[in-house]
């Protein structure tokens, strides 16, 4: 009985620790979404070259977010979740976001992984909603994943934290189906 007690309750509030791969085209947000979460501020950022790691701490999760400036094929292993970002208001480049985010997803690396959108930059006036991105994205067409869209705005903030709230549910309900199928 006391170890059942002991076992509910650090499920309940133990730390649950989430590796997450954060790519995009260059200049979509990434690294700004990053430091935003990681410090609540904004942060004066310059192309990224390799990569950032950080850790992101949100209610009892601890998110390892990897940000990918070249999107390196070998950093891709033993991520949970995907964030893809999306600058929205870039029509031009809107078509190579797409490609980039198939060729991605079709790496055996990434099979498993959760997929979040960010809809960044939805302050700008000329900005696509998360619906145009949907559509020019052909999300609708992943069948055999798990993914949502969420509009965001690195700068201010909004939308990234319900975004990780998705992402985080996703990750966890998807890791609790595999470890009962196992049993």
């Amino acid at each position: 009985m006391g170890l059942t007690f002991t076992k509910l309750f650090s499920r309940l509030f133990a730390k649950k620790e989430m590796r997450i791969l954060m790519v995009g085209l260059d200049a979509a947000g990434k690294t700004t979404i990053l430091y935003k979460l990681k410090l609540g501020e904004i942060v004066t950022t310059i192309p990224t070259i390799g990569f950032n790691v950080e850790t992101v701490e949100y209610k009892n999760i601890s998110f390892t977010v990897w940000d990918v400036g070249g999107q390196d094929k070998a950093l891709f292993s033993e991520h949970s979740g995907l964030i893809f970002v999306v600058d929205s208001n870039d029509r031009d480049r809107v078509v190579r976001a797409r490609d980039e985010l198939h060729r991605m997803l079709n790496e055996d690396e990434l099979r498993d992984a959760v997929l979040l959108v960010f809809a960044n930059k939805q302050d700008l006036p000329n900005a696509m909603n998360a619906a145009e991105i949907t559509d020019k994205l052909g999300l609708h067409s992943l069948r055999q994943r798990h993914w949502y869209i969420q509009s965001t705005c690195a700068t201010s903030g909004e939308g990234l934290y319900e975004g990780l709230d998705w992402l985080s549910n996703n990750i966890a309900s998807k890791v609790s189906s595999l470890t009962s199928s196992e049993s």
